[in-house]
């Protein structure tokens, strides 16, 4: 049982759980709780740490898994949550490519411009997923998708969704037009309803910076630069909102379709 904050194991735990430095050096990730064990792909699992009353309490969980056990004062000083639910999971960073995200027939992804809020980057994921999303797309400046705030708001989707980060989204625009994929921009200047175009096609909509919105240089690249309208005196929607209401619309067009 690993009792000292000095042990190595538990060092290397802290970093990649607070520092995003280390996670992109490693490769690793952590996730907390039991959901997001037994939802992960078990060749993504490197490590499982639980606490010595978790392991008490649930042996069958356990039983075809190898873990270390940690003393349950010290696991809590550790975990990211206030009420930690006493199983840890170290993970290696699942890997996509540009050809997963575009998927099969009529592509429908979500590209996202330096998106600040962990909470909303995860929501947008789990989303997705419900609305049948065939991935996403991240500029390099958006939250990190493995910090614990993210994992925990993804609720696993982040499991199944492909997703990539990118250097330069002007040219992954132009790729994705290269690839018959039709570049929605939201933004309140947008000149036609998010929910007037088919959606049958191709589809990708670019949601920008919670404060800023779209930069200049991507919004001039989107085919059509769409706005939900709002009433009252709202200058906004949340991102993770907005990005809900274009993804099911999305859903509901293409299932009317059958």
């Amino acid at each position: 049982m690993i009792t000292s904050a000095q042990n190595r194991q538990i060092k290397e735990l802290n970093a990649l759980i607070s520092k995003r430095k280390e996670r992109d050096k490693t490769g690793l990730f952590t996730a907390e709780g039991v959901k997001l064990f037994l939802e992960a792909p078990r060749q993504l699992i490197k490590n499982v740490f639980v606490s010595a009353s978790f392991a008490k309490e649930n042996p069958g969980l356990l039983k075809d898994t190898t873990y270390e056990t940690i003393e349950d004062g010290l696991f809590a000083r550790v975990c990211d949550t206030k009420t930690p639910q006493g199983i840890l999971t170290v993970l290696k960073h699942p890997k996509y490519t540009r050809e997963d995200i575009l998927g099969n027939f009529a592509p429908f992804i979500m590209v996202l411009e330096d998106l600040q809020d962990p909470g909303n980057v995860g929501t947008i994921m789990r989303t997705a997923e419900g609305a049948g999303a065939s991935g996403i797309i991240l500029s390099k400046g958006c939250a990190d998708m493995f910090s614990p705030k993210t994992i925990r708001s993804t609720m696993g989707s982040v499991f199944r969704v492909p997703f990539i980060y990118e250097e330069d989204l002007i040219e992954t625009v132009n790729w994705l037009s290269a690839n018959h994929v039709h570049t929605y921009g939201a933004h309140l200047n947008g000149i036609c309803a998010y929910n007037e175009p088919d959606y049958g096609a191709g589809t990708a909509f670019l949601i920008g910076n919670e404060g800023k919105g779209l930069s200049v240089s991507l919004a001039e690249r989107c085919e059509t630069m769409i706005s939900i309208p709002m009433e009252g005196q709202l200058e906004s929607l949340n991102a993770a909102v907005a990005s809900a209401i274009l993804m099911y619309t999305v859903h509901s067009k293409r299932n009317k379709k059958g």
